[in-house]
């Protein structure tokens, strides 16, 4: 079995590379954080010409997909560039929406697979809140065997990341599909929103990484830079260490996902896609979560005080780092899953 990306893969990563940087991801974060969703919509919109929001969606419905590894190679470059809004429940939507079916699959997976719709959801055993809930076309909730579409966003939360706001959406809304099909349409998509979560936090960890040894480069002490000492060597080692761990377990979850659909019987939403990839994905989110909060430790560390600051681009990621590693599955839900599979 081949274990490595093939050259398109590779190539798809370095485009969408090359796209955010020529975006200013800090300034997009800014705006988003401040509540002005127009850069962050116009950036969304580019990402959707790329072909990334197609990769979830069928190609009975407008998309590409589902194609876990290409999935997986955006969302780690899309989380070292902090795309803000609600990536992973977008793709995790697709999931959910094509296993459903009928008109609600129909009216909104070819707009998320265009970039016309941004959509957040919540899923009964994740908790209550939809981030970004406010910037989203729809906010769809599953309790149950019934998919709602919320009327309102509701009330914001409190979040450690003001790029990432939180909201418990408004209750009630008309069922807009029901049945067996949604419960395992829904556990598929917790899985896919696992998924792409793990991949954000590996990506952001890389990037706190790599702003952290360009840093202690060209910070000085004792008259040689501080990335010469000994200490700090063996600190950004550990921190390397674990992020590369975690990418062969988020390739692995990947790999997954992928045998599972394409499986007779299998697929998006049917009774069995999802159960056999689960601990797969558990086991990457903890690694990739906890891989990246190391990072983010380590970066505040090195940095020193200068980390705190709002006017230094790291902050944003450093406070990314830690709602990653909880949303979707807590590093604790996580252990507990790989254990039970």
């Amino acid at each position: 079995m081949r274990f490595l990306l093939t050259d398109e893969q590779r190539e798809f990563g370095r485009s969408l590379d090359a796209l955010l940087r020529a975006a200013d991801s800090p300034a997009v974060l800014r705006a988003w954080a401040a509540g002005d969703h127009g850069p962050g919509r116009a950036l969304w919109g580019r990402l959707a010409d790329a072909g990334v929001f197609a990769l979830a969606v069928p190609e009975a419905y407008g998309g590409a997909g589902p194609l876990p590894v290409e999935a997986a190679v955006a969302c780690v470059e899309l989380g070292r560039h902090a795309v803000p809004g609600p990536v992973a429940e977008t793709l995790a939507a697709g999931v959910l929406l094509a296993g459903a079916g009928g008109p609600v699959a129909e009216e909104w997976l070819p707009a998320i697979a265009s970039g016309a719709a941004v959509v957040s959801l919540t899923l009964e055993g994740y908790g209550p809140y939809a981030p970004d809930a406010d910037a989203a076309d729809a906010v769809f909730t599953v309790t149950g065997d019934e998919l709602r579409l919320a009327p309102g966003p509701g009330e914001p939360s409190a979040s450690a990341d003001p790029a990432r706001r939180l909201f418990r959406p408004e209750p009630g809304g008309a069922p807009v599909a029901k049945g067996p099909a949604i419960r395992a349409a829904a556990r598929a998509a917790g899985d896919t929103a696992a998924f792409a979560t793990a991949a954000l936090a590996l990506g952001c960890g890389e990037e706190l990484l790599r702003a952290t040894v360009a840093y202690v480069k060209q910070r000085t002490q004792f008259g040689v830079p501080v990335g010469s000492f000994q200490a700090v060597k063996h600190r950004l080692a550990d921190t390397l260490l674990g992020l590369e761990f975690a990418r062969p377990l988020l390739y692995g979850a990947a790999v997954e996902l992928a045998s599972e659909v394409s499986r007779p019987g299998a697929g998006a939403g049917s009774a069995e896609g999802s159960s056999g990839a689960g601990a797969a994905v558990a086991a990457a989110k903890v690694a990739a979560g906890e891989a990246g909060y190391a990072a983010a430790r380590t970066a505040l560390q090195l940095h020193g005080a200068i980390g705190y600051t709002e006017e230094l681009d790291l902050a944003w990621w450093l406070r990314r780092a830690r709602p990653l590693r909880d949303a979707w599955g807590t590093p604790s839900v996580c252990r507990a899953r790989v254990l039970a599979g």
